[in-house]
C-alpha cells in the first residue's frame, strides 16, 4: 500500500487526497470529541499510532515483481479507536514512513491513506460489526476483520495503479495483474494478519476491557 511518488498522475492524487479529507476532517473531530469526553483517550490513540506505524511498517519482498508487501494493522485499530479515527492516525503513520522510512511518496499519502487507512480500515470495521451483530465469538469476527482488511487494501492499491495505468490493457485484467504482485507474498500474510488481529483483541478484552469502552457493552464478551 506504500505507492511511491511519481507514480501516480498528480490529478488522480489530488483526487485521493480529496477522498481522504472527507474521511480524516469527521475523524479529527471525532477524536477531539472522545478526549474532551476521556482525557486518557489522547495517550491510548497515540499507542494505537504506533502499533500501526510498527506493522505496517515492516515489508516482505515480493520475488520477481519487484513489489513488497506489508501487514496493515489498520483492522485492528478500526476495531478499537473507530474507523474514522483510524483514518486520520493512517495519514500521520504514512506521512511518518514516507519522510523517515521511504516508505511510500508525498505526493501518494492520499492514495495510500484510502487504500490502508479508509478501505482497508472501513472493510475490516464492517466485517467485525456484521459477524458481531450475530453473536459470533469474538476472535473469529476480529480475525476475519484482519484478513478482509488486509486483503481489501491490496485490491484498493492495485486499483489506483491500475486506473490510472491500464492502458489499452482493459481494467479489470490491468488490476489482477498488479494485485498478483502483491499476492505470493500478501495472501499468506493477511492469514497471519487475522490471527494476529484476533490474539490481541482477545487478549485485550481478557486482561484490560477498561481499554476498550463501548465494545463489550454494544457487543458483548
Amino acid at each position: 500500500m506504500h505507492i511511491e511518488d511519481g507514480i501516480l498522475p498528480l490529478t488522480a492524487c489530488a483526487v485521493y487526497y480529496a477522498v481522504t479529507a472527507a474521511f480524516v476532517v469527521p475523524g479529527i473531530y471525532e477524536i477531539k470529541r472522545k478526549i474532551r469526553n476521556n482525557l486518557a483517550y489522547k495517550p491510548f490513540l497515540a499507542m494505537i499510532g504506533v502499533a500501526v506505524f510498527v506493522i505496517s511498517a515492516m515489508h516482505l519482498p515480493v520475488p520477481v515483481t519487484g513489489s513488497s508487501s506489508h501487514p496493515c494493522g489498520t483492522p485492528l485499530a478500526a476495531i478499537i479507536i473507530g474507523p474514522f479515527a483510524t483514518a486520520v492516525v493512517s495519514m500521520i503513520v504514512l506521512f511518518f514512513q514516507a519522510v523517515f522510512l521511504g516508505h511510500g511518496g508525498i505526493t501518494t499519502i492520499g492514495a495510500n491513506t484510502v487504500s490502508m487507512g479508509i478501505a482497508g480500515a472501513m472493510s475490516g470495521y464492517a466485517v467485525w460489526k456484521f459477524i458481531r451483530a450475530f453473536r459470533l465469538p469474538l476472535w473469529l469476527a476480529a480475525g476475519m476483520a484482519g484478513l478482509v482488511g488486509d486483503l481489501v487494501t491490496y485490491l484498493t492499491s492495485a486499483f489506483e495503479l491500475a486506473l490510472s495505468l491500464h492502458g489499452n490493457v482493459p481494467l479489470m485484467k490491468q488490476w489482477m495483474i498488479f494485485f498478483m504482485g502483491y499476492g505470493p507474498t500478501q495472501l499468506p500474510l493477511a492469514v497471519a494478519e487475522a490471527v494476529f488481529t484476533a490474539a490481541v483483541l482477545q487478549a485485550m478484552v481478557s486482561r484490560r476491557p477498561d481499554l476498550l469502552p463501548g465494545i463489550l457493552a454494544k457487543t458483548g464478551a
